[in-house]
């Protein structure tokens, strides 16, 4: 399987509509690949928290038909990262969008662990209450969103609702950022899956962001990490590495919690 993870730049000089625009040719242009990553809020940035209710669009919104049709027109599984959802009846929310080869949806996962403690997205957003999985012909991705990372309880849930691959946008900071591969190279341990976490690069509202998206295998290993700057980060895996992992060390079988 063959997967890239766009690590999307995201910096106050260039608009919300012009991001999206560039956003989905980049993904046109992964014709080869089998799944494409895309980060966590790249349409607003993850802390520019005064942009979310401006930038706040309905699911089917133009985030939704832009990334629909180019998943479509690459004909690739496309996990777009996330949009801030704008739900008529009640909060916005940090929503996560699949779409199929063929540009239908897929799955929506709305994040269930929102940062900010007493401000940012904790008091702006609604959480999400479902865990999400969506099965490719030859994997079952566990969806998940940045913070979510610390949570292994929500891993936990995805595998035993079958996931294999877990996939983790995210806009994490750069002073974290190792708690960022740490806790993926973790979560990748202790659930016998691939973790595929893509994060954006350059700066929100002050912040500068971690990028290094990264590929763990079912042992922790790294298979393939970006740098600090906007860039593609493509690998190759065997999904079939996790059905051989779990039945070579059983761990998750001595399960007694």
């Amino acid at each position: 399987m063959r997967a890239s993870l766009i690590q999307i730049a995201v910096d106050e000089g260039e608009s919300v509509a012009s991001r999206r625009v560039r956003t989905a040719s980049l993904v046109r242009r992964q014709t080869g690949s089998d799944l494409v990553v895309l980060p966590e809020l790249w349409t607003t940035g993850a802390f520019a928290y005064e942009q979310f209710a401006q930038e706040a669009e309905p699911l089917e919104g133009p985030t939704y038909e832009a990334m629909a049709k180019a998943a479509s027109d690459a004909g690739v599984w496309l996990h777009a990262g996330s949009i801030p959802e704008r739900d008529p009846d009640g909060p916005l929310y940090n929503t996560s969008l699949v779409f199929s080869p063929s540009g239908d949806l897929a799955a929506a996962y709305r994040k269930i662990h929102r940062f900010g403690f007493d401000k940012g997205e904790a008091v702006l957003m609604g959480a999400g209450r479902e865990l999400v999985t969506v099965r490719l012909p030859t994997t079952t991705l566990g969806l998940a969103t940045c913070y979510d990372l610390r949570f292994p309880e929500l891993f936990r849930g995805l595998v035993d609702a079958g996931a294999e691959t877990l996939v983790v946008p995210a806009g994490w900071p750069e002073r974290r950022r190792a708690h960022w591969t740490l806790l993926a190279q973790a979560r990748a341990v202790e659930n016998q899956a691939f973790v595929l976490a893509c994060g954006t690069a350059g700066t929100h509202a002050g912040v500068p962001q971690a990028g290094h998206s990264i590929v763990v295998d079912p042992w922790g290993e790294v298979l393939a990490e970006a740098g600090p700057d906007e860039e593609v980060l493509t690998v190759e895996f065997d999904p079939a590495k996790v059905a051989a992992t779990r039945e070579q060390f059983p761990a998750l079988k001595d399960r007694v919690l």
